[in-house]
């Protein structure tokens, strides 16, 4: 299984890089970033406007939800009473399972009209960053659950037999044991915000620019994809798998950054 699993990842990379090579061998990587603009019928490919949202909606989001993750994790262990935390498990496992539309929908039809109180439209990279961190959010927990539940118990009872707080025990002894789990489950998320297309699709404004504040309006790259495959042709069509290429490949550096994170902790 782990090498059919292998072999279709690399078919895959293999067929985005066969649609991309139409562009890629007429036009240089520089010109993905610094053409004129995106407008390909008329030959200009600028991705550097799209690769700006996506990297904005996708780290605020998991600059949101990381923490207020592991804050849900650590009072699931270590605070909550036993009945209180199982029933919150339950609900963090239900909120995970909720398709990635209804959030979208919920965000445009809530996020963006309260966003549009402070500035006129709504739709802009703050209402992308709280709906992705939303989403995210049930996951961060879990993977943080089960990254403090793998703390020795010996490392709790060392330091209650030396009088330490509740607290302190958590800063001092739980989170630093769990650092490299939690760490490493910051990143996965962090590519599930990268690769995430309908909520941010219906949420983010789609104006292809770099946002020069957080309520500014922006495409990311699996949106602009989603938007504009299904009339794209010749150049254009090359230009978007580029796109789904160069989502690929940070996707790629994601996973490996948390695969290097999960062999020092096992090294340790």
């Amino acid at each position: 299984m782990a090498v059919i699993s292998t072999a279709i990842v690399l078919l895959i990379a293999l067929f985005i890089a066969r649609e991309s090579f139409p562009l890629l061998s007429t036009v240089s990587p520089l010109r993905l970033f610094t053409d004129r603009s995106w407008n390909p019928l008329e030959g200009a490919y600028n991705l550097a406007p799209m690769f700006a949202g996506t990297v904005l909606v996708s780290v605020g989001a998991v600059l949101i939800s990381a923490p207020l993750g592991i804050a849900s994790a650590v009072f699931c262990h270590f605070y909550a009473p036993p009945l209180v935390a199982r029933g919150y498990r339950v609900i963090i496992e239900l909120l995970a399972g909720i398709p990635s539309v209804v959030y979208g929908l919920w965000g445009l039809m809530v996020v963006v009209p309260l966003i549009g109180r402070i500035r006129p439209l709504g739709a802009s990279v703050l209402a992308g960053i709280l709906v992705l961190a939303l989403m995210i959010l049930p996951t961060m927990v879990v993977v943080a659950d089960a990254a403090l539940a793998r703390v020795p118990r010996e490392y709790l009872q060392g330091a209650a037999a030396l009088g330490l707080s509740r607290w302190t025990t958590v800063r001092e002894v739980a989170l630093p044991a769990a650092r490299r789990g939690l760490v490493t489950g910051a990143l996965l998320q962090t590519g599930r915000a990268v690769g995430e297309t309908m909520a941010v699709l219906m949420v983010c404004g789609n104006v292809v620019q770099v946002p020069a504040r957080l309520t500014d309006p922006v495409r990311t790259l699996t949106a602009n994809i989603a938007l504009e495959m299904a009339y794209a042709m010749g150049n254009h069509r090359a230009a978007l798998f580029t796109s789904g290429l160069m989502l690929f490949l940070m996707i790629f550096v994601i996973v490996a950054c948390a695969e290097l994170v999960g062999r020092e902790r096992a090294d340790a």
